[in-house]
Parts: C-alpha cells; sequence; structure tokens
C-alpha cells in the first residue's frame, strides 16, 4: 500500500508537470506589429493578435513562412556587403520591409547590357493571403522585380534608361503593386540604386564628356572675351561721345564769351562816339570827326616799319584833311600832315 501511495504520488506529480508544460506550451506572446497565424491539425484556425494568446499544444501549430533577410560581411577589398539569405519564421511582420536585390544584368533597347540594383519596400497588408496564396512571398516579389525591370529597361536605350530613374521607378511601382495586390502585398516605393553600363561604354561617356566639359569652358571663354571687347567699345564710345561733348560745350562757352566780348566793346564805342559827338556837335560834323580818326589810325599801321617809304593817300583825301582840320580847330593845336 505504501509502494502503490508513491506511485500515486508520483504519477501524480508527472501528471501536474505535464499540465504545467502543456499550459505552457500554449501560451503564445506576439509581438506588436507582428500577427501569427494559427493551424489546427495543418488548417486554418485563426491569426494571433500581438499579446498573450491561448493554443491547444499538439492540436495547434502556428504556419511558418520562408522569409528573406541579410547578413553583413567583408568582401576582399575591405569593403562591406549585404549577403541575402532565407529563414523559416513563425510569425508575420506587418511593418514596412525593404529588400535590397543584388545586381542583374538587362539589356536596353540599343542592345547595351548594364547591370541593376534596386529597393523595394513593401508592406503586407492581408496575413492570410501571404501565407497561402503564393509558396514564397520573397522569392515571388524578387522574380516578379526582376523580370518586370527587364521588360521596362528593353523598352529604353541606354541614354533614357540613365537619364530616366524617376520614370522606372514610378512604372516599377504601379507594376509591382497590382501583381503583388493578391499576395497581400501593398507595394509603397521602387529605387534604383546603381546602373552600371559596361567598361568601354564608361570610359566613351567619360570622354564624352570631358569633351563637352572643354567645349563649354571655350564657349564660356569666348562669351566672356566677347562681352568684355563690347564692354571695351562701349566705353571708348561713351568716352569720345564725353570728349565731344566737351569740346561742343567749350566752343560753345567760348563762342559766348567772344560775343559778349564783342557786345560790350561795341557798346564802349557806342558810349565813347555818344560823348565825343556831344563834344563835337558844336564845332563841327561828329561823322568827320570819327572818320578822320579812323583813317589817321589806318595810316599810322600803314607807316609802321622801317622799309615802309611810301604813303597812299585817297583820292579825296581833302575832305580828311578838312576833317583834321576840324580837329585842330576843337583841340586847339596844330597838325601837320607830310605825305611824299
Amino acid at each position: 500500500m505504501e509502494g502503490l501511495g508513491e506511485m500515486g504520488l508520483v504519477f501524480l506529480a508527472a501528471f501536474v508537470f505535464f499540465i504545467i508544460v502543456i499550459i505552457a506550451k500554449g501560451i503564445i506572446v506576439v509581438k506588436q506589429a507582428q500577427v501569427m497565424i494559427i493551424e489546427r491539425f495543418g488548417k486554418y484556425l485563426e491569426v494571433l493578435q500581438p499579446g498573450i494568446n491561448w493554443i491547444i499544444p499538439l492540436m495547434d501549430k502556428p504556419h511558418l513562412m520562408e522569409w528573406r533577410n541579410s547578413r553583413e560581411y567583408v568582401d576582399g577589398t575591405g569593403r562591406t556587403r549585404s549577403m541575402p539569405y532565407m529563414e523559416m519564421r513563425d510569425t508575420i511582420d506587418m511593418r514596412e520591409t525593404v529588400y535590397d536585390f543584388p545586381r542583374q544584368s538587362v539589356i536596353t533597347k540599343d542592345n547595351v547590357g548594364i547591370e541593376i540594383n534596386a529597393l523595394l519596400y513593401f508592406q503586407i497588408t492581408d496575413p492570410l493571403k501571404a501565407a497561402y496564396q503564393v509558396e514564397s512571398l520573397p522569392t515571388a516579389i524578387e522574380k516578379l522585380t526582376q523580370t518586370t525591370l527587364r521588360n521596362i529597361i528593353g523598352e529604353m536605350d541606354l541614354d533614357q534608361t540613365l537619364t530616366s530613374r524617376e520614370i522606372i521607378n514610378g512604372k516599377l511601382q504601379v507594376i509591382l503593386d497590382d501583381a503583388s495586390n493578391k499576395w497581400g502585398v501593398k507595394v509603397n516605393r521602387v529605387e534604383l540604386q546603381d546602373i552600371i553600363p559596361p567598361a568601354a561604354i564608361r570610359e566613351a561617356m567619360e570622354k564624352q564628356m570631358k569633351a563637352e566639359r572643354d567645349r563649354r569652358a571655350m564657349v564660356t571663354e569666348a562669351e566672356g572675351t566677347k562681352t568684355a571687347q563690347i564692354l571695351k567699345a562701349e566705353a571708348v564710345r561713351e568716352s569720345e561721345i564725353k570728349k565731344a561733348e566737351g569740346m561742343k560745350q567749350a566752343a560753345i562757352l567760348q563762342a559766348e564769351g567772344v560775343a559778349e566780348a564783342k557786345i560790350k566793346v561795341a557798346n564802349a564805342e557806342a558810349e565813347s562816339v555818344k560823348i565825343v559827338a556831344g563834344t563835337v556837335a558844336q564845332s563841327s560834323n561828329p561823322a568827320s570827326y570819327m572818320i578822320s580818326l579812323k583813317y589817321i589810325e589806318a595810316l599810322t599801321k600803314m607807316t609802321e616799319g622801317k622799309d615802309n617809304k611810301v604813303i597812299y593817300m585817297p583820292y579825296e583825301a581833302s575832305n580828311v584833311l578838312g576833317a583834321v582840320a576840324a580837329i585842330k580847330d576843337l583841340t586847339g593845336g596844330a597838325a601837320a600832315v607830310t605825305g611824299k
């Protein structure tokens, strides 16, 4: 009886331990932004939400999904690279996921082989479709991206491919989002990281770019020389215009000065004539007086110089001499005129 009692205690302890293990196995904790698909005897049962959940062990099991992951490593050149690998997970991440696809060779419309690698940003919106509508979701997305990229690049030549990244990204995003919708996936964005043409094409492009830079430099230098010559010519023209305007203004001022001087001289002579006329009018003819003075001044200029031996007298010199006599009478002096 005592042996039977001990066996009962052992059996009871084992049963309790089994129950505890069963309960522990049945408690499932799902992290935030993740879900878990539960199958009972291989058939879909429910989707566990974040938090503490309970399942029946041995009957209920999580559905395993293939998931693409990557690890970093250092290659022979010392550069850090990313190597993708596949793993099985019992949870589905509902956050946006980034796939960095390896480089692939594609051929452009003008038969140039280039290498392209792309980044894909997508998010699972329906975990049931992602689990049951496709065998391997990462592989399906990768192959769909590669084939779609080949089709798009095949419709473009090399120059278009190198200058139309935004167009390629937009086309990829639309096509991938539409095709992956039945898998419960939303493609948010696609980015092309590198577009690498062959070495010969790169060398030719570098030469073309260098030639284009040299051409632009020569054009810029020629335009600078042209502008400098134009500015220099405009400066010379402005200088000549200013100089001509200065000379014109000086000539105008000089002419105005000469005219003003002549006016003042004429006014002075007119004033002197008035004074003389007022004095002479009492005893003689003022006009004769003035003519006589001018005549005497002319005779003085004619007799200047040591070689002047002849004095020319006008035909009607008697009138002039009469005027001189009038001056004599006026001034009260004696005047003698001698001619040879």
